[in-house]
């Protein structure tokens, strides 16, 4: 993709590397042959005619690019806080930060570093007037965040076996302010509710006496797909979640119909960050804060956690829905997806079991909430795959991970059937198939409690 000095865009790859310049990639362009690039691939400038390759128009012609990169091993600082719950101390929240960048790096980290301090600062402030959380509270400045998010995900390496048995939620707070017209968040489902929660009580940046909430439907109706977004590999609170089993989101304020161009540039200044927001720069951080914030209070003072872990099971419907349109397909091939329906069933069943054993309990029997707050706090760990090596597939989470035994690969698999029967591979898909039940499976069995109250009906 094409850059200007003056409009520069992101390469969108880890680690961030500088880019050609806009004459240069132009004549690129101008020489490159091959077929013409979808629509996606293509950039904006209307004189360049955009190629996929890998051959040149002219014969002979080479391009020559010199890597001078220095592979060498350095010693990265990650930064800790923490405040002590009162309660249990054990159970954390996690804000992080990335605090490195190529340059002044003013909205890629700059600004999520202030938030991360100034979260720091106010929940201090609290504690000495009074305030007790349950839970503790840890705010990390994370190193070598441009080169893929090292720092976090080493960290998370450490202490891997035991994450998702301390760890409630992580929040990030990277690329937090991008423009002040929308909200972003990349999510696990686990907290959607919490987040809608939230901004049905935080005021908007932009209109004056109006929450985010409201901000939002009023443009669109359809709250969860117009803020909601999956967690991707570029979001520094991915690992965490695809990677650790632990619920992540980061959250970020944008624009509505433009980007922030100089992100990953050196460029990222504050005077440019300042002139996309109007001077704004002040209040929508103020609101990032505020609405990390009272998650955070919610998730470290409530008795019993705010995570709807019913929601998989709606999120795996939409898979099996999609999945139904090829019935006639499988059934040709003598294929079902029989147990497949069956473990999210076990899953619901599990889930709601839950749900009533929490409802009719007594709210005040400590034993009791620990019982299920551990329970619910682990439900996102049951949904990464124990078949799959965490070395070879790192990302073993069957909705959010990457790899043979997700969901999203279950499908793109299945679509071979009406796109290309040629290439569909019945060995592969069954082992696709096997793999995806038995997580789930394994994530109703966890759920619903000891082993000899687990009715396995279906094997």
């Amino acid at each position: 993709e094409e850059s200007r000095e003056e409009n520069p865009r992101s390469l969108g790859a880890d680690p961030r590397v500088p880019q050609f310049s806009f004459p240069v990639s132009s004549e690129l362009y101008r020489r490159l042959g091959g077929h013409d690039a979808p629509p996606e691939w293509r950039g904006r400038h209307p004189s360049n005619i955009y190629k996929l390759g890998p051959t040149f128009k002219r014969a002979g012609d080479r391009l020559q690019l010199a890597v001078t990169t220095r592979m060498v091993s350095t010693v990265i600082s990650n930064v800790f806080g923490s405040i002590e719950g009162f309660a249990e101390p054990d159970r954390y929240i996690i804000f992080g930060a990335q605090r490195d960048s190529w340059s002044e790096g003013a909205a890629k980290s700059g600004v999520g570093t202030a938030i991360l301090l100034e979260l720091a600062r106010a929940f201090s402030k609290m504690v000495e007037n009074g305030f007790k959380p349950r839970r503790s509270l840890l705010f990390a400045s994370w190193d070598a965040g441009e080169f893929g998010s090292v720092g976090a995900t080493e960290w998370l390496e450490g202490y891997l076996t035991m994450m998702h048995l301390k760890a409630v939620a992580y929040f990030s707070l990277d690329k937090a302010v991008l423009g002040d017209d929308r909200l972003h968040t990349e999510s696990s489902p686990l907290l959607h509710n919490l987040i809608e929660t939230v901004i049905k009580q935080v005021e908007s940046p932009k209109w004056n006496g109006q929450t985010i909430y409201s901000q939002i439907v009023a443009r669109n109706p359809d709250y969860v797909n117009n803020i909601l977004k999956p967690l991707t590999m570029d979001s520094s609170a991915y690992p965490f979640t695809a990677f650790a089993g632990v619920p992540a989101m980061e959250l970020s304020f944008r624009e509505q119909f433009s980007d922030y161009w100089f992100l990953d540039t050196k460029l990222d200044t504050y005077q440019a960050l300042e002139k996309q927001l109007n001077g704004r720069l002040a209040d929508v951080s103020r609101a990032v804060a505020e609405v990390m914030g009272q998650m955070a209070i919610i998730l470290t003072h409530n008795d019993r956690l705010h995570l709807n872990y019913q929601v998989y099971s709606d999120v795996t419907l939409n898979y099996l829905t999609q999945l139904q349109d090829f019935a006639n397909e499988l059934k040709s091939r003598g294929l079902t997806l029989q147990w497949l329906y069956s473990a999210r069933g076990d899953f619901i069943r599990s889930a709601e079991r839950l749900t009533n054993l929490i409802s009719s309990s007594d709210e005040g029997n400590e034993r009791l909430n620990r019982i299920y707050n551990d329970k619910i706090m682990r439900v996102e760990f049951y949904f990464l795959s124990q078949y799959v090596s965490a070395t070879e597939t790192p990302f073993r989470h069957i909705l959010h991970g990457q790899g043979d035994h997700t969901l999203g690969a279950l499908y793109k698999h299945f679509q071979l059937l009406q796109l290309d029967p040629s290439k569909f591979d019945e060995k592969r898909f069954r082992k696709q198939l096997a793999l995806v039940t038995w997580t789930l499976q394994g994530a109703a069995n966890a759920l619903s409690g000891d082993v000899w109250s687990i009715g396995n009906n279906s094997f």
